[in-house]
């Protein structure tokens, strides 16, 4: 997952700790004989009555017509709720800090479930509350049953009752939303890098090409840079000069194309996976554009004077003659690849914007 992933999964776990202090539902009666109507509010470990008296107002009515009464003591769901909510809480936190993809389906997942147990505990509760009457009620209707709806309004007799989210509840709605939108973005992510794999534009040729490289056993190699028509793997733009690009050579063999040194150190950042499935690693020679040459054999050079493309002010040299003369006609700070890694992202130019 991207660093930017990362932080709204972790908001959203966070998000459910307002289910704490919040009112998760509400359920209000409206009838004649009550002009400011009643109601109850369910939250996490408890039942209250939205006015003062409400609640013994509710069981009253109920006595009457023989519905049960309402005792939070005896709903064993707000004994759990309190854990299942923690639990939550620090599986998308844990995700967060995993930084896997996985990690973030798995809890979208588990939490998509958890509502929807939710759903069908509170409608079978529901269903049993207004439909166990007792035969010794004071006032029997035949046929007359008084579950309360699911969510929305229902008419029961003179009552019209109302059944919805409360603030809390609207938090862990928007918690939801906001873990399934991190998980559409980082699929569509995913879709946008598998589509930069190399496609068999040259047909037979490169099928040829592949099949010799099977047969004499070599290893996975980077490809010409294509400027004007390769897509950085990072920043989605296109390679537009051969003196910065950069490539990363997975070990099946699949090319990643970056723009810019800065975009492939960024990518490895963000994307601890690829760097771990990485073969090797390429940057684009300053003093012979167009020709690659291995990360490790790279002399590199950082200053405010060098425009590449992400404004990290990186170039890689051929040689350390050609490094010294660069170095002595705009300043700088030589590097080895260890050096560049360590650079801060704004300092390698990785947030910044596009200068293209």
């Amino acid at each position: 997952m991207t660093t930017r992933s990362r932080i709204l999964l972790a908001l959203a776990a966070l998000l459910l700790g307002l289910a704490y202090v919040l009112p998760l539902w509400r359920v209000s009666l409206e009838a004649p004989q009550y002009p400011g109507g009643i109601g109850m509010q369910i939250w996490i470990d408890t039942i209250t009555g939205l006015n003062p008296h409400d609640l013994q107002n509710i069981n009253g009515l109920n006595h009457y017509i023989g519905m049960q009464t309402i005792e939070p003591d005896s709903i064993p769901e707000l004994d759990i709720m309190p854990w299942l909510f923690g639990a939550l809480i620090l599986l998308g936190l844990g995700a967060a800090a995993l930084g896997k993809r996985w990690g973030l389906y798995a809890w979208v997942g588990l939490f998509a479930l958890l509502l929807a147990v939710g759903f069908v505990d509170y409608y079978k509760w529901g269903y049993d509350y207004g439909h166990n009457l007792s035969p010794d009620a004071a006032i029997k209707i035949p046929g007359m049953v008084y579950q309360p709806p699911l969510i929305g309004s229902k008419q029961m007799l003179n009552f019209v009752a109302h059944s919805w989210p409360d603030t809390g509840g609207i938090a862990i709605f928007g918690s939801l939303l906001l873990g399934i939108a991190v998980g559409v973005l980082e699929f569509r992510r995913r879709l946008r890098m598998a589509s930069t794999e190399p496609q068999a534009a040259e047909g037979v040729a490169v099928t040829a090409l592949l099949a010799v490289g099977l047969l004499v056993g070599c290893q996975p190699e980077p490809q010409p840079l294509r400027v004007g028509e390769m897509a950085c793997t990072h920043c989605r733009m296109t390679v537009s000069d051969a003196r910065y690009g950069a490539e990363l050579v997975a070990t099946t063999g699949k090319v990643y194309p970056f723009d810019a040194i800065e975009c492939l150190t960024a990518h490895l950042a963000d994307e601890p996976e690829a760097a771990a499935d990485a073969h090797s690693l390429w940057v684009a020679a300053f003093d012979a554009p167009g020709t690659l040459i291995a990360v490790e054999e790279a002399y590199f050079l950082h200053s405010e004077a060098i425009q590449s493309p992400m404004g990290g002010g990186l170039a890689a040299y051929t040689t350390t003659d050609a490094r010294a003369a660069a170095l002595d006609a705009q300043g700088g700070v030589a590097l080895d690849w260890g050096g560049v890694l360590t650079l801060e992202p704004d300092e390698a130019g990785a947030r910044a914007l596009h200068v293209h």
